[in-house]
């Protein structure tokens, strides 16, 4: 079962859409890679082979569009309209997309998942909004953003786990950690699993509980990488048959 849902976000100036997969389960949410929409995942296959899952009501899943990844690759704006986006578009995650999904899927805590640009919103979320997201599946992670929104603001700052964490502290962090972050990376093309190290030193100086996978030089930054990963991880992280 499929669906599509699109409003206007006031916090971004733009529409976001919503597509959904599934009728029952844990609610997951799959952010694409860097300009993608919210059925990138369905075209890449991504659903087909998650269809297990989601046939027998183990995973609901979710997509919404990059907002702001989409406009860090066309280089909407400047610097600054990119960095207040990025920050924009987590609170309009948090605020307006998390809210949809608790609507039909009950008011449960969110997996996060997410490739490339994708793996970055999910960790960065999750660090942000503990109080809604369990764990994040973050695939092939591209981490250092600045030198994809071209600079630096306050709103990246507050955007960024590098930045923002080392100055965590109080219930919010205490809630972090009782979260996971699960960190995977090929070492094939195009691939860089030392942005993942250096995402797991962060979070580990903080006590946050993670876990850096290596997954070896016959896994590339493609697709094909994370339809071996995901189904692997919901399974093994979230106890599904």
């Amino acid at each position: 079962m499929k669906s599509v849902e699109r409003w206007y976000s006031d916090r971004m100036g733009q529409d976001i859409t919503l597509a959904r997969w599934g009728h029952d389960g844990v609610p997951v949410l799959a952010l694409p890679t860097a300009g993608g929409d919210a059925e990138e995942v369905e075209r890449h296959k991504l659903v087909d082979v998650l269809g297990d899952l989601i046939d027998a009501g183990h995973v609901r899943l979710y997509s919404c569009d990059s907002v702001a990844g989409k406009a860090m690759m066309q280089e909407h704006g400047d610097v600054a309209y990119r960095c207040w986006l990025l920050n924009q578009f987590h609170q309009a995650v948090a605020a307006e997309v998390v809210p949809a999904m608790q609507a039909d899927s009950g008011h449960r805590l969110v997996t996060v998942t997410g490739s490339s640009i994708g793996a970055f919103n999910s960790v960065a979320l999750l660090c942000r909004f503990p109080h809604l997201f369990r764990l994040a599946i973050a695939m092939s992670g591209t981490y250092e953003i600045e030198r994809f929104v071209g600079g630096y603001t306050e709103d990246l700052f507050y955007a960024t786990p590098q930045r923002f964490l080392p100055g965590m502290d109080g219930a919010g962090l205490e809630l972090l950690r009782q979260r996971y972050v699960l960190l995977a990376s090929g070492t094939g093309a195009w691939e860089d699993i030392e942005e993942s190290w250096r995402m797991a030193d962060v979070l580990g100086a903080r006590g946050i509980p993670n876990r850096v996978d290596n997954w070896g030089p016959d896994y590339e930054h493609e697709w094909p990488t994370w339809w071996a990963m995901l189904p692997q991880y919901l399974r093994e992280l979230l106890g599904l048959g």
